[in-house]
């Protein structure tokens, strides 16, 4: 039976911080994959930002570091300790990786909807087929809309402000209770600031956070 999650206890950070960015000069098409970084400086359970060509499959994504060692460092899978398994990937050709401070607590939500993440069909029929061939084409963006309570001075919001109004993109962690699932991407956010709600009701503001890249997920 699959562990049930709550929307309850759930904490939502956001980046404060990038470090400077680490040239990678390889990733290994193996189980587990190995990224190479010299001097990278990173440690397990670090959590960075990677720009990559080639492996499209990680590229704008966010992956924790594990088996760590001076020149190279894996991307943990989900379920923890072990890299993730790129066999199958695309060919690297060059990228970096940017360690992530997630120095912003999102504390007022409310509510929230996650959408998204669905795979387009290509129809890859020909005249010689008998019937439609439909091939999975690429996912759409992952959104996840959230109401809060109205605070303009709430420090989250605040940084919500600055990264909408700066257009800039942020990486964001969910954590799902005290040691529970990990849930993590980079994205916009949407954030005006404005009042919204009905008489004699709570005063709420509306954002949107819109993933670039797939999100990862960890067990804990």
């Amino acid at each position: 039976m699959a562990t049930i999650s709550k929307w309850s206890n759930v904490a939502i950070a956001m980046q404060s911080a990038l470090a400077a960015a680490k040239t990678i000069t390889g990733i290994t098409k193996a189980a587990p994959g190995v990224v190479t970084s010299v001097a990278h400086g990173y440690s397990n359970g670090d959590y960075v930002f990677l720009t990559i060509l080639g492996m499209r499959q990680i590229h704008d994504r966010v992956f924790r570091v594990c088996n760590q060692a001076a020149d190279t460092f894996q991307l943990e899978a989900v379920s923890g300790g072990g890299g993730i398994d790129t066999s199958a990937y695309d060919t690297f050709v060059s990228g970096t990786a940017e360690k992530i401070t997630f120095g912003n607590s999102i504390t007022t939500a409310t509510s929230m909807n996650m959408s998204g993440g669905n795979f387009e069909s290509l129809d890859a029929t020909t005249i010689h087929d008998s019937q439609r061939i439909v091939v999975p084409g690429l996912p759409d963006e992952t959104k996840a809309e959230f109401e809060n309570l109205w605070d303009p001075t709430d420090a989250g919001q605040a940084a919500m402000k600055l990264a909408s109004d700066a257009q800039a993109k942020r990486a964001f962690k969910f954590t799902f209770g005290t040691g529970g699932k990990i849930m993590v991407f980079a994205g916009y956010v949407g954030f005006a600031g404005a009042p919204q709600g009905n008489a004699q009701d709570i005063v709420k503001t509306s954002a949107v956070i819109t993933s670039q890249g797939t999100p990862t997920y960890y067990s804990a």
